[in-house]
């Protein structure tokens, strides 16, 4: 068994963990537009972007960077990202880009399949790439793309994105007559459960 180093109490720490999925991130992105690849930026880091649209004191972060893309671009998004510094590798059933020899998986780019089911069992495939809106530094998933993702996804971490985007109201009730029966049920849920 190992033993757990405790380092100091650091601000600069806490800042350092954010810098650095900001610039994966925008490595990534601006790799795949230089190469003319389309993609969209999902996942935790897309409802960060959204909710600080609105509040930024309700920004959750997270250190993976999800990135929509069509599978048809593998190869020239292999090369791409290899390019700039990351290292592809296959965990558990993800097509990761790891930062580097040092780098780690759960800091890594996780590829998400546009117009594919992540698991079979998802109502829904997910958004093709073409939906996406510009941000800062990179493209990010439509608001309504994104809320059908994690509404697929449904897991622990999802439900709290999805509360976030309730309790900031990006998302409401009437979003629920909009969406496939599976995913009003679920979001109707998530209202009536604000607290879990």
């Amino acid at each position: 068994m190992s033993s757990l180093v405790l380092h100091d109490f650091s601000w600069q720490r806490m800042i350092n963990a954010v810098e650095a999925v900001k610039e994966r991130a925008c490595r990534a992105a601006a790799a795949l537009e230089q190469a003319g690849i389309p993609y969209a930026v999902a996942g935790g880091n897309a409802v960060a972007a959204w909710v600080a649209r609105v509040d930024e004191d309700a920004v959750r972060n997270t250190n993976d960077v999800d990135i929509l893309v069509r599978r048809s671009d593998f190869e020239a998004i292999k090369q791409a990202l290899e390019g700039v510094g990351f290292e592809y590798a296959f965990v558990n059933g993800v097509h990761v880009f790891i930062d580097g020899p040092d780098g780690k998986p759960s800091r890594g780019l996780h590829l998400l399949f546009a117009n594919e089911k992540v698991k079979d069992s998802y109502p829904l495939p997910t958004a093709d790439v073409t939906e996406a809106v510009p941000a800062n530094d990179y493209l990010v998933v439509s608001l309504d793309a994104l809320v059908v993702m994690k509404l697929n996804s449904y897991r622990d971490k999802d439900r709290t994105h999805l509360r976030d985007l309730l309790g900031i109201g990006l998302i409401d009730q009437s979003w629920c007559s909009r969406l496939c029966p599976q995913h009003a049920e679920r979001l109707q849920q998530l209202i009536d459960t604000p607290d879990g």
